[in-house]
C-alpha cells in the first residue's frame, strides 16, 4: 500500500529585525554629543542652538538607523514617537527652567523669619522683612473669592447639563464663553465702578474678591460641564426608573461620580487667580502692615507684593521678589496635591 503523504509543516516566517532597547537611548546621547561639538565648532554660544541640532540629529539618525534595520514604515513610526517625545520636552524645558531660577534664588532669603514678619517698618533698600501680611491677604482674598464662585458655577454647570434645553441656556452659555476671555483687568475696573465708586464701598481685600470671583466663575463652569458630561445616562436612567426624583440623582449620583474632575476643575481656577495683581492693584492696594480684616482698608497679597519688591529696584527687593515668587509656586502646588487627595477620597468606589 502507498503510503499517506507526510503532512506538511507550515515555515514559520523569519523574525524581523529590530533595534535592540537602548538604542533610542544610544543615539540620543550621540546626537546630544554631535550638537555638542557643531555648537563649539561653529562658535555658537546658545545652549538652545546646540539642542535644536541635536534634535535634528537625532530625528535625521532614528530614521536612517531603524530604516536600514527595521524597514521603512517601522522607521516612519519610531519618527513619529520620536517627534512626541520632543514636543514633550520643548515644553518642559521652559517649566524646568522656571522651577529651577525660581528656587534658586528664592531660597536666598526664604526662611521661617521671611515667612512670620511682615514688612511694617523696614527700608526696602536694607535686607529684612518677610511675607506674612501678604500670605494672609492671599489666604483670605482666594478663600473669600472660590466661597463666592465656586457655587454659583457648579449650580450653572448642573443647569446647562441637566436642564438647559432653551434660549436661556444659549444665553448663558454664550456670557460663559465671553466671561472666559474677560481680561483681569476688566474685572478689576468693573468691581472698581461698581463696589466702590457707585456704591461708595472702600477698598479692601474683599473687593478684590469679588473680582477674582468673576474671573474665577467661567472657569469652574467650563471644568464642571465638561465633569458632569463625562457620568453615563445610564446612571441617570437607572436613578430615575427607580423613582428618584431628578434633583435627588444629581445630588447622591451625578455629583459624587464626577466630584474627583469637579475638585480639580475648582483647584484649577484657584491657580487661574491666584496669581493675578491687576485686580488687586485697583481695588486692595497694598499694605506693609498685618492686616487680617479683608472687609476694612488696604490688604496685601502675594502677586502685588511680588511687583511692589521688584519694582523699588534694589537687590534686597528682588531677593525678597524671588522668595515671594517661591511661595506662591508652593501654594498652588499644595492646593494641586490637595484638591488630587479629596478627588481620590471622594471619588466612587467599585467594587471587584
Amino acid at each position: 500500500m502507498d503510503k499517506a503523504p507526510a503532512a506538511s509543516v507550515p515555515q514559520r516566517p523569519l523574525a524581523q529585525a529590530r533595534l535592540p532597547r537602548w538604542a533610542p537611548a544610544g543615539i540620543a546621547a550621540a546626537s546630544i554629543a554631535v550638537g555638542v561639538g557643531i555648537g563649539l565648532g561653529a562658535g555658537l554660544d546658545s545652549k538652545v542652538q546646540w539642542g535644536l541640532i541635536a534634535l535634528i540629529v537625532f530625528i535625521v539618525g532614528t530614521y536612517g538607523l531603524a530604516a536600514r534595520v527595521e524597514g521603512t514604515r517601522q522607521a516612519k513610526d519610531r519618527i513619529a514617537t520620536s517627534l512626541v517625545w520632543s514636543c514633550f520636552v520643548l515644553a518642559a524645558l521652559p517649566l524646568y527652567s522656571l522651577l529651577v531660577t525660581t528656587i534658586a534664588k528664592g531660597l536666598t532669603v526664604l526662611d521661617g523669619n521671611f515667612l512670620s514678619h511682615s514688612m511694617n517698618g523696614v527700608l526696602t533698600l536694607y535686607p529684612g522683612g518677610g511675607v506674612y501680611h501678604a500670605i494672609i491677604g492671599t489666604l483670605e482674598q482666594v478663600l473669600i473669592a472660590t466661597i463666592i464662585a465656586a457655587p454659583i458655577g457648579l449650580l450653572t454647570a448642573v443647569y446647562l447639563v441637566e436642564y438647559g434645553k432653551g434660549r436661556l441656556a444659549k444665553v448663558v452659555t454664550f456670557f460663559v464663553d465671553v466671561m472666559t476671555g474677560i481680561p483681569s483687568i476688566v474685572a478689576g475696573l468693573f468691581i472698581l465702578t461698581l463696589w466702590i465708586l457707585m456704591l461708595g464701598f472702600g477698598y479692601s481685600g474683599f473687593a478684590g474678591s469679588l473680582a477674582l470671583a468673576i474671573l474665577m466663575m467661567p472657569v469652574v463652569v467650563r471644568s464642571t460641564e465638561e465633569m458632569l458630561k463625562l457620568v453615563p445616562n445610564e446612571l441617570r436612567e437607572a436613578s430615575l426608573a427607580l423613582g428618584v426624583p431628578k434633583w435627588r440623582t444629581i445630588m447622591k449620583v451625578v455629583l459624587p461620580t464626577a466630584i474627583g474632575g469637579i475638585t480639580t476643575g475648582v483647584m484649577l481656577a484657584v491657580a487661574r487667580i491666584a496669581g493675578e495683581s491687576a485686580p488687586i492693584a485697583l481695588l486692595v492696594f497694598g499694605s506693609a502692615q498685618i492686616n487680617s480684616n479683608p472687609f476694612d482698608g488696604p490688604q496685601a497679597s502675594l502677586p502685588f507684593y511680588i511687583f511692589q519688591q521688584y519694582q523699588n529696584g534694589n537687590q534686597p527687593s528682588y531677593d525678597r521678589a524671588w522668595a515671594a515668587a517661591l511661595v506662591l509656586i508652593a501654594f498652588v502646588m499644595i492646593l494641586n496635591m490637595a484638591a488630587r487627595g479629596i478627588a481620590r477620597w471622594k471619588a466612587p468606589k467599585t467594587g471587584r
